[in-house]
This record gives C-alpha cells, structure tokens and sequence, in this order.
C-alpha cells in the first residue's frame, strides 16, 4: 500500500541514534551529521519504489556528499515478516550497489518511530544545525523510474539547505511502501 509522508515540519530536531551498519561500524547521528546538513533516508531492500529509485538516490547522495552533506540510509522493516530486508540481504545490496553511505540497521523500529517515518523511501534533509528543511521527494518517479531529465527535488532542495541554511517553502511529499512494523 502506498504512503505519503506528512509536510515537511520546519525547525524540528533530528532525533539522535546509535545503529549497526552493514560495514561492520556502529554510527551516531554526529558521526553521519555533515558541516553544511544531514540527509536521513528511510529505505529497504525490497521496496519497488526504493529500486525504481536506487541509482538516482546513489547518485544524488554522491552529489550531496560533494557539497557537504553526511548521508546515511536507515531500514527498518520487520525482517522476519520480510526476509529480503534482513541485515545480512542489507549487507547484500550494500557491496553489490556500492553504496557511498552508511547502511543502517533499525531491528528495534526505535528510531524509525522517532523520525516519524511512514514510506520507503523516506527523506529527512536537516541543515548545519540538524533543524528539519525537507521532508519531500526524490524526484516525480514512482513505482518505476520516471524519465532521466526529472527535477532533482532532492538534491535541488538540499543544495539550497546548503547555500541558505533553508530547505524550499514548497515541497512534494515522497511516496512509497509503508514501514513493515512489526506486530504490537
């Protein structure tokens, strides 16, 4: 089922973590925090919307990376109810796709629940301060890739994080496959 994620709350504080990585480290969020902002992705293996999206996301992240944003990826679907997102498949993807962020992994749903997230993928862009300014999405593809001149909503808002410290007034809520919580 799809999920769209709720506006982008300005100012709000990046809840800090501490999560195992697919490379072996356990991260902090001032260990992924950037000098010029932070982006949090929410995301899975398994999600279509996710897959229909990696290359851009990996892509973007790079260029996110390039201006002074720590990026780390955060998945935290019940893997017993969906094998495919099991840390050791997380691990997986990771080296295969060769990912330039830390893959993180939440079993516990603990800071999923903290960040509010709803979809894969999920994107929280903070600024310097860790202050919220875009909570919107990738670009206009969905389920499948959508064509290869697309605004770069992402990276364009982050970009402007990075120049003013402020994310855009409007923003496109992302879309995607609802968290896997696991049963109560």
């Amino acid at each position: 089922m799809a999920v769209t994620p709720p506006v982008c709350d300005f100012g709000w504080p990046a809840p800090d973590f501490s999560l195992p990585a697919t490379d072996g480290k356990t991260y902090t969020l001032s260990d992924i925090k950037g000098p010029n902002g932070t982006l949090i992705i929410f995301m899975c293996n398994h999600c279509p919307y996710v897959l229909a999206v990696l290359d851009r996301i990996l892509r973007d992240a790079r260029g996110l990376q390039a201006l002074g944003i720590g990026v780390a990826a955060i998945s935290a679907n019940d893997a017993e109810a969906y094998p495919a997102d099991s840390f050791e498949n997380m691990i997986r993807m990771a080296q295969a796709r060769g990912f330039p962020f830390p893959y993180l992994y939440d079993e516990s749903q603990a800071v999923a629940h903290a960040y509010q997230a709803c979809c894969t993928p999920d994107f929280f862009g903070f600024n310097a301060d860790l202050g919220l300014q875009y909570r919107g999405r990738l670009d206009a593809s969905r389920k499948s890739t959508g064509p290869t001149d697309l605004r770069r909503d992402l990276y364009e808002a982050m970009k402007q994080v990075v120049e003013t410290g402020k994310g855009p007034a409007g923003q496109i809520p992302s879309i995607g496959c609802s968290i896997k919580w696991k049963a109560a």
